[in-house]
């Protein structure tokens, strides 16, 4: 009851953390996109359209931190959990099309150069690297061991970096009239972007089509319950992940005639735990000749 309690303060704290950000985002990203046009800036609407990809990131996130914390029933027998995966899996999709977009429109201004107001976008992405700052010492109080979380984490950070980017493309501009950097500032922006989805979408992908949790080698792992002085053989071993912190184990153990398939269960139950930090184990164990025990859930 302790450790339930516990967690419910911790959600509490990392929605109000969430939320705070949230607020934060959205009201600079209002003032940054009527300075970006007013001063005809790629760099300064790209950071704001990632700022946009920001709140609805962190929007997703609380929403999903919801649905997570929903306890199982009927059909959802592990619950929402899955939710935070495919919201981070959405913010990963998020980045791929911006990138797409900015690339695109940078190239074109890079061709073409349009006049840009440098020190405008200069003292606005100093604002915004202020806030992106505030914005992201918020998220990281948060319990970042969820990938949704850290998803929208690595919105944030992505977008203090795409600050300091702009910041200097704008200083550019400002001293020297060169207004192409102001694209090439955006182009930075956008490898950002692409280096945060390819991280977010492996780790969400690994998730959803349950791979082994990383640092989780199933080799070692059925070795291991093999190793065992009273085991014989392991088949049909499994180990997923079913949310973020949630690994997961299934297998068939055999045991030698005569041998306590209670105790052998509770060892290699406490065995996965110590050695490969897996709590929620189904081990069937059974005889060799078929004398059956019981399967236990542990």
């Amino acid at each position: 009851m302790g450790h339930g309690h516990g967690h419910g303060h911790r959600a509490d704290a990392d929605r109000r953390y969430l939320a705070a950000a949230l607020a934060l985002l959205l009201a600079f990203m209002a003032a940054e996109v009527v300075i970006g046009i007013a001063a005809n800036s790629i760099a300064l609407i790209s950071d704001a359209g990632h700022m946009l990809t920001d709140a609805g990131a962190i929007a997703l996130a609380l929403v999903a931190m919801r649905m997570a914390a929903r306890p199982a029933r009927g059909a959802y027998t592990f619950g929402w959990k899955r939710a935070e995966i495919l919201s981070a899996a959405v913010n990963g999709l998020t980045f791929v099309a911006l990138v797409a977009y900015f690339v695109y429109e940078s190239v074109r201004r890079l061709i073409e150069p349009p006049e840009v107001a440098g020190a405008l976008v200069f003292g606005t992405a100093l604002a915004g690297i202020a806030v992106n700052a505030v914005a992201a010492w918020l998220i990281a109080r948060a319990d970042r061991s969820s990938l949704n979380v850290e998803g929208a984490f690595q919105h944030i950070l992505n977008d203090l970096y795409a600050f300091v980017a702009t910041a200097i493309a704008g200083a550019v501009v400002w001293l020297t009239g060169w207004g192409r950097a102001d694209a090439i500032a955006a182009l930075v922006v956008a490898a950002l972007m692409a280096k945060a989805a390819y991280g977010l979408l492996r780790d969400a992908g690994r998730i959803l089509f349950e791979a082994a949790p990383d640092g989780v080698n199933p080799t070692e792992v059925s070795a291991a319950i093999i190793a065992h002085a009273s085991v014989t053989g392991v088949e049909d071993l499994h180990v997923w992940t079913v949310t973020s912190g949630f690994p997961a184990l299934s297998a068939h153990v055999t045991v030698m005639p005569g041998g306590d398939c209670h105790r052998v269960r509770r060892e290699l139950a406490e065995l996965l735990h110590q050695r490969f930090h897996i709590d929620h184990t189904t081990l069937q164990v059974d005889h060799v000749p078929g004398t059956a025990c019981h399967m236990i859930t542990g």
